[in-house]
Formats: structure tokens, C-alpha cells, sequence
């Protein structure tokens, strides 16, 4: 009881300066718990279900169209479509994982479990981008098993290199490229700016083929140049909130991670909807059309001549 009225005079001498640390105390606690709704999560409620909801919803899309896909791919016999559908699955469930537990990022003795679901995320999502480029850009819908060998050679290749890179500097040189820092970290923001210029620059040069005397050379397909378009564009964006993280500006973070959100969320159903979607629908056709010439020399249809 001795050091009671020693500690009360304490207090009471630096009551206001005690006053404000408390009151700024309340306050970040009050936005901490409002930032994030439970203890474990880094994020907020709303960021996990940008993330999740999609996936979910997109899981339930793919698996209640599975049967007839899986069918319609049989029929046809590409095995380019049947390896490009299975990636987009074995992607599509790893993104959903990685749309789930993101509350690894700050658990502890956590962070090595992230970063490798983190790799293999984005790994799987590159494989789709360069697979799905390379395939468009040598043969359209091809089914022998030697463009199916090229097309993952090449996705494989630089999907191998990419993967390297940042296990190198995740893991060996420490920079956190799949932990927020916020802008804090500008290794981390010139590792991404680099990054982004070589997707930008990629996407900007099929793009402006388009108008040479090259164009030729790329697919008669308007949704091909839609995509190249939209991922133009994404990337310039991203690029561009990259640069900001490079000076330490905050909302380069802020808008990298709506990037993210973004990307986690739409690209699968995006690609999804752009090509194989259509693949899907011109099988359909192709089939009314044999089945209506199948009818037509059984003589069916002759009925309709007299």
C-alpha cells in the first residue's frame, strides 16, 4: 500500500498529458476495430468480401456448368481447352483460398504459409494470362497435343522465372511483396513498378500491332482486342499507383490494393466470359449444325420441298 499514494500523485501531475494518450488511445482502437471486424484479420470486413463473395459465387458458376463443359470439351477434343479449363479450375480454387485466409497476413508464425499460398495464387493467375496470350496468338482453338506442348512451354518458362524472382526476394532479400506495408517499403513499390512497365509494355505492344502492318499476324477476333484493351488499361493503373508507392505517396497503396481486389476478383469470371464462354456457345452451334445435316440426308426436311 506504500506506493498507492506515490502512484495517485504521479497520475494526478500528468492528468492532462494521461487525458490525451487515452483519448488517442480510444481513438485508434475505435478505428482498429472498425478497420477490421474480428482480432485476426488485417482487414476489414468489407475488403474480405470483395474477395471472398466473388469466388464463391464464380466456384458455384463453374460447378453447376461442369457437367455439360466437360461433355462439350470431350466432344470437341482440344486438349488445349481441356488443359486451359482444368488451369482455370485449379486457379480459380487456389484464388478462392487465398480470398479466405487472409487473415494470414498478420498471424503470427503465419507469414511464410502466406507468402508460398500467395505465390502459388498468383502463379496460377499468370499461367492463365501467358498461356491464354500464347495460345490466341499461334493457333485458335487447336487440338493437337504439339500446340498444347508450345503453349505451356512458353507459359511454363516464364511462369518458372517469375516465380524464382520472388521467391528470391521474398525469401531470401525479405521484401514483403504480398504483405501491406502501406507506402512504407519503397523496394517493395520499385519491385512492382518494374513489374507492371513489362506487362504494360507487352499489352501495349500487341495492342499497337493492331495498327502496323503487322496486324495479320494476331487473331481476327474483336474480343482478343477488347482484352488487350482492358488489361492495357489495368495495368497503366496499376502502374501508375506503383509509381506512387515509389515516393511514398498513400494513395498509390490505397489504390494498388483496389487493384488487387479487382484482379482477385473479376479476372478469372473475366476471361471466363470472354473466350471460354464463347468457346462453350460456338460448340453448341457447331452441333446444331451436324445434327441438322445428320437430319437433313436421313431426309427428314424433305417433306418441306414439296
Amino acid at each position: 500500500m506504500s506506493g498507492t499514494p506515490e502512484t495517485l500523485f504521479i497520475g494526478r501531475a500528468s492528468s492532462p498529458t494521461a487525458s490525451v494518450a487515452t483519448a488517442s488511445a480510444a481513438g485508434n482502437h475505435f478505428i482498429s476495430r472498425w478497420y477490421s471486424s474480428s482480432a485476426n484479420a488485417c482487414r476489414g470486413f468489407w475488403h474480405d468480401a470483395a474477395l471472398i463473395v466473388p469466388s464463391i459465387l464464380f466456384i458455384l458458376y463453374l460447378g453447376f456448368h461442369a457437367k455439360r463443359n466437360i461433355k462439350k470439351l470431350r466432344n470437341r477434343g482440344s486438349y488445349v481447352m481441356i488443359a486451359y479449363y482444368a488451369l482455370l479450375w485449379f486457379a480459380t480454387l487456389v484464388n478462392f483460398a487465398w480470398s479466405s485466409l487472409q487473415a494470414w497476413q498478420c498471424a503470427p508464425g503465419k507469414d511464410v504459409a502466406w507468402n508460398l499460398l500467395s505465390l502459388l495464387a498468383a502463379s496460377g493467375m499468370l499461367c492463365l494470362e501467358i498461356s491464354l496470350m500464347s495460345f490466341l496468338l499461334h493457333e485458335n482453338y487447336a487440338t493437337g497435343l504439339e500446340t498444347l506442348t508450345r503453349t505451356f512451354f512458353v507459359s511454363g518458362l516464364f511462369v518458372g522465372v517469375d516465380v524464382l524472382l520472388k521467391v528470391i526476394l521474398v525469401f531470401g532479400f525479405r521484401i514483403p511483396l504480398f504483405v501491406d506495408v502501406g507506402s512504407a517499403n519503397g523496394g517493395k513499390w520499385a519491385i512492382w513498378f518494374t513489374y507492371r512497365l513489362l506487362l504494360t509494355a507487352a499489352y501495349g505492344y500487341i495492342y499497337f500491332v493492331h495498327f502496323s502492318k503487322w496486324r495479320d499476324n494476331l487473331p481476327p477476333r474483336p474480343a482478343f482486342y477488347n482484352y488487350v484493351i482492358v488489361m492495357f488499361a489495368t495495368n497503366v493503373a496499376v502502374l501508375f499507383a506503383c509509381g506512387l508507392g515509389v515516393f511514398g505517396i498513400g494513395f498509390g497503396s490505397w489504390l494498388y490494393d483496389l487493384s488487387v481486389i479487382c484482379y482477385h476478383s473479376l479476372y478469372l469470371p473475366f476471361i471466363y466470359a470472354t473466350f471460354l464462354a464463347d468457346f462453350f456457345q460456338e460448340e453448341d452451334w457447331l452441333l446444331d449444325e451436324a445434327y441438322y445435316s445428320e437430319m437433313k440426308d436421313a431426309g427428314f426436311f424433305d417433306a418441306d420441298w414439296d
